[in-house]
């Protein structure tokens, strides 16, 4: 791997844990591979498309917390660790600095822990230009760019070796059978029929048990390249690669990606290029299930907005397995007294759950979802990225993914809106079709 010269501006300090850090401007990362390059080990915490993003290595600082103020209680975290920071960086932009990797439990029931995590090293590409930032709570250490190039250097000298296919691969059932989930959804619709809810999220999942152990930087890699036009993230043995981004702060603006209506691109005829626009833009179910989707984080979105735009109609979002209704949201933050706007964390808080991963009325979707999925979702569809000191940040939600509960069992994770037109057999292909990210970046068939 090449090592670009280094850019050392003079220290711009600011006294904002006992963490300290520096940023470093580097050279421009190889535009075919972009930040890949650097997804080496098995360990890395990632959030990368169109290959850039952010690789890191290493921990310095961890928050988990459970329950309904898991969210504001890892803002007060946050606020504390940066309040006694030394931080080094003349760079300023979306990124940069102390930055923190988080993952959220979907539920504010979940024993599964929520989390923030302050890496120790993190490679940054945006616009085609780099950065690279170390951060450290020991006193006593060397914080100059030279010691940030030897920490860097150190972890990318432990390369994970790729993994082959093995014969004792295999997938198996999760908490539900197939005919169990058809049962499920059957069950969601009678209630959706019953005007209990206009929308109603069900997943299931499946179990990846592997011969030989995973190869997590081989998978993320993967991903990333098959989905570019995704979001791969993986924090904590949490991987995947979302195609919905639930909300990006980057200085006063927020946006966001929301999707739902699905197409199967496996079933597509050929020579029709018009069938995903017909098929999806046409029907009346796939729109309405939209609809609920984007006027659920509108709603949300507006208390913390001066002004709102999002596309008239949705469009159709081609990925390598399905296609998607679509539709992106641009919105300026309201400024408060202060002069602040919203952190990208608060509206993660405002925002979660959507619709689209949950259902409306949310309380009612929720409890229907505990009763239905027989399932502890865990962190799958809840919120996953990344934040900065300045508020910034990228949350997506956590979805074609899974978790490696060890170093040979994976579990794969998909779901699908319902509303009163689904239809059980149909729901259920559509999360094969959800699971295929992960079932070919394992290598495995279903």
């Amino acid at each position: 791997m090449s090592n670009p010269s280094l850019t050392a501006p003079a220290p711009d300090r600011a006294r904002i844990g006992g963490l300290r850090s520096i940023t470093l401007s580097r050279g421009p990362i190889e535009p075919n591979t972009g930040l890949l390059d650097y997804v080496v080990r098995n360990d890395a915490h990632t959030w990368i498309r169109r290959g850039g993003g952010l690789v890191a290595y290493g921990e310095t600082a961890r928050f988990t917390g459970a329950g309904p103020g898991r969210f504001a209680e890892a803002q007060d975290w946050w606020r504390g660790q940066l309040a006694t920071a030394d931080v080094d960086n003349p760079l300023r932009q979306s990124g940069t600095g102390l930055i923190a990797f988080g993952s959220f439990a979907f539920s504010k029931t979940s024993a599964y822990e929520s989390r923030l995590i302050v890496p120790e090293i993190v490679v940054g590409c945006s616009d085609g230009s780099s950065w690279l930032t170390y951060i450290t709570s020991d006193a006593g250490a060397d914080v100059t760019p030279e010691a940030a190039e030897a920490v860097l250097a150190a972890y990318l000298d432990d390369v994970a070796p790729e993994r082959a296919p093995h014969p004792g691969d295999r997938l198996s059932p999760g908490i539900l059978s197939e005919g169990e989930y058809m049962v499920a959804v059957a069950e969601g619709v009678r209630h959706v029929q019953a005007e209990e809810l206009s929308k109603l999220v069900l997943a299931r999942d499946v179990v990846a048990e592997l011969g030989a152990p995973i190869a997590t930087a081989q998978v993320l890699r993967e991903l990333a390249v098959r989905y570019e036009d995704c979001w791969t993230y993986s924090v904590d043995g949490l991987i995947g690669s979302t195609p919905e981004m639930l909300i990006k702060v980057e200085n006063s603006t927020a946006r966001a990606r929301v999707l739902a209506g699905t197409l199967d691109r496996a079933n597509a005829p050929a020579g029709d290029p018009d069938y995903p626009q017909r098929v999806l833009a046409g029907s009346d179910k796939q729109l309405h299930e939209h609809s609920i989707a984007i006027d659920s984080l509108t709603r949300q979105l507006e208390p913390f907005t001066s002004s709102m735009t999002s596309h008239s109609e949705p469009f159709v979002l081609q990925l390598p397995n399905v296609w998607h209704l679509a539709s992106d949201v641009t919105a300026q933050l309201t400024v408060d007294g202060e002069g602040q706007v919203p952190t990208s964390l608060a509206l993660v808080e405002a925002l979660h759950p959507t619709a689209a991963v949950c259902g409306t009325p949310t309380t009612v979707a929720g409890a229907l979802i505990r009763e239905l999925e027989h399932l502890e979702r865990g962190p799958y569809a809840g919120p996953v990225g990344w934040m900065d000191a300045e508020g910034n940040g990228e949350w997506g939600i956590a979805l074609r993914g899974a978790v490696v509960e060890s170093p040979t069992r994976i579990r794969l994770y998909a779901g699908c809106g319902i509303v009163e037109g689904s239809q059980p057999e149909a729901e259920l292909a559509e999360t094969w079709s959800k699971f295929r990210p992960m079932i070919q970046a394992l290598d495995l068939s279903s």
